[in-house]
C-alpha cells in the first residue's frame, strides 16, 4: 500500500491572484475552498519540503502478481492512514510504509483481519532497524506500480480524479497481464 502525489495545477496562480485580490493573505486550504477553480483539491506535503495542490492516489497492489487491487483517491491534505479505510484488503499481510504506522490504521488493518507489516517512524517505541529494511526489500519491486503513474489531474473534482485514477489502474493491469503471460508461457 502507498499513496501518491495527483498534482491539479488548471490555474493554480490565477486563484492566488484571486485569492490577492479578495484581501486575504495568502493561498492555503481553507482559501482555496473560497478561490479555487477546482474546489475540491487541496494542499498537502510529503516529508517536510514537498508541497503540491491536488490529490493523493491511494493503492492497494497484489504482492503476488502485481496487480492493482483497491483504488481510492482523496484531497492531497488527507493523511494516508486516514484513507486507508477505502484500501485495505480483508485478511491479508499488509506491507506498508511510514504513513500507516499509528493507532488508526492499525485499528483499521485489525478490524478487516490484516496483519500489520508498516515500518515504523524512527520516534516510535519498538523501533527495529533490521525489520523495517526486511519489509522495505519486500516492497521495493512493488514500488514501481505508484511511481509510475501519471502524476497530473486532467479533471476538475475528486469523482472525475477518481476515475481517472480507475483507468490508469486499468491500463496497468492491461499491461501487467502481458508480462504474467508471458512470463507462464515461458515456463512450459
Amino acid at each position: 500500500m502507498d499513496a501518491s502525489q495527483i498534482i491539479s495545477k488548471i490555474s493554480l496562480w490565477n486563484d492566488r491572484d484571486k485569492a490577492i485580490e479578495k484581501g486575504l493573505e495568502k493561498f492555503n486550504n481553507e482559501t482555496a475552498k473560497k478561490v479555487a477553480v477546482d474546489t475540491q483539491a487541496r494542499i498537502g506535503c510529503k516529508g517536510k519540503e514537498k508541497f503540491w495542490y491536488g490529490y493523493k492516489r491511494n493503492l492497494s497492489v497484489c504482492m503476488k502478481l502485481g496487480l492493482i487491487t483497491k483504488v481510492a483517491v482523496t484531497p492531497a491534505n488527507v493523511p494516508d492512514g486516514k484513507a486507508l479505510k477505502h484500501i485495505c484488503p480483508k485478511e491479508s499481510v499488509v506491507f506498508a510504509d511510514k504513513g500507516y504506522c499509528g493507532k488508526h490504521p492499525s485499528k483499521i488493518m485489525q478490524r478487516n483481519g490484516c496483519i500489520n507489516k508498516a515500518i515504523l517512524k524512527n520516534n516510535r517505541n519498538g523501533k527495529d532497524f533490521k525489520r523495517d529494511g526486511w519489509i522495505s526489500k519486500r516492497r521495493m519491486p512493488f514500488e514501481r506500480v505508484f511511481s509510475k503513474q501519471c502524476k497530473r489531474a486532467r479533471y476538475r473534482g475528486i469523482a472525475k480524479t477518481q476515475f481517472q485514477a480507475f483507468m490508469q489502474a486499468f491500463a496497468h493491469h492491461f499491461k501487467r497481464l502481458i508480462v504474467i503471460k508471458d512470463s507462464l508461457l515461458q515456463e512450459t
